[in-house]
């Protein structure tokens, strides 16, 4: 029976915390990226039969951008945060799957925590020197204005970011409306300006050297045809984890979304070694 999820919120240590989660099992965490939210995993969730799915949402981003005024939200503190509102769920032990900034998050989490990472999955995610890319970067050099763009100018914009980072067309808009919907809701370019000026990527070289000494099975799903995450950079990932990428031909930068059957497959493959693993 297809996995549904329901909307949960916490207060973890001052820090309002949301998430969905349905199902049960092995606890598998999914976290998002820019310009996105739990949302990316509509079309995965459904697909992950027998276990507990939790879809984090980051700090400042989707129902929570209200949540990120004056709080550090960059890919190194969310990795904190996360780690704690696991804490607080009592979870020792999780498989970790991340996409885009929130693929740097399970990688510094997983760093801070190897104990409790019993696999790791990386879609077209942010690592080493990858990010942020050049039209990201532009919107940091002009945060002011970021912060005072009219609303169906941030949406002209969301629409070119994930034109250029979809491959089926239909799912881009859909993702458009989505995803839009919760800037609308919180105003949005001030809220974008938050997120773009959190965006350091010390936070992912800070953990580079040590991915290699993580002791995790992990698979690696990449859209090959991704402008914003290269391939070459899911390629050095799969070998510091020790891991072979399983490619996605003109799959481009949003594969949760595009391309979920696979996601999904990678995960419940990961489930099932992690599962093995622990029965011998």
């Amino acid at each position: 029976m297809p996995t549904a999820t329901t909307s949960r919120h916490a207060d973890v240590d001052g820090v309002p915390i949301r998430w969905e989660e349905g199902g049960e099992g092995l606890p598998v965490v999914l976290v998002h990226g820019i310009p996105t939210s739990p949302d990316l995993w509509r079309h995965v969730i459904p697909l992950l039969d027998g276990v507990r799915v939790l879809a984090f949402e980051m700090v400042g981003y989707g129902r929570s951008m209200r949540a990120g005024r004056d709080r550090d939200i960059s890919v190194a503190a969310q990795a904190r945060y996360l780690n704690a509102w696991l804490d607080h769920l009592d979870i020792d032990r999780a498989i970790l799957v991340g996409h885009d900034l929130g693929g740097g998050v399970v990688q510094i989490a997983a760093v801070a925590r190897p104990e409790r990472c019993a696999g790791l999955v990386l879609t077209n995610a942010i690592s080493y020197d990858s990010w942020p890319i050049p039209s990201v970067k532009a919107f940091g050099a002009a945060p002011a204005l970021v912060a005072r763009t009219p609303d169906a100018m941030l949406k002209a914009v969301l629409g070119s970011l994930l034109a250029r980072g979809h491959d089926d067309l239909e799912i881009g808009r859909e993702s458009l409306e989505l995803h839009y919907a919760h800037y609308a809701d919180a105003d949005g370019g001030a809220a974008m300006a938050r997120q773009v000026a959190a965006l350091d990527v010390g936070d992912t070289l800070a953990v580079a050297d040590q991915l290699r000494h993580l002791d995790v099975p992990t698979r690696i799903v990449w859209g090959l045809a991704d402008q914003f995450q290269k391939a070459r950079y899911g390629e050095r990932l799969a070998r510091d984890l020790g891991t072979r990428p399983m490619g996605i031909e003109g799959g481009k930068h949003f594969t949760p979304e595009d391309h979920p059957r696979e996601v999904a497959g990678a995960i419940l493959e990961l489930v099932a070694e992690v599962a093995a693993t622990t029965r011998s």
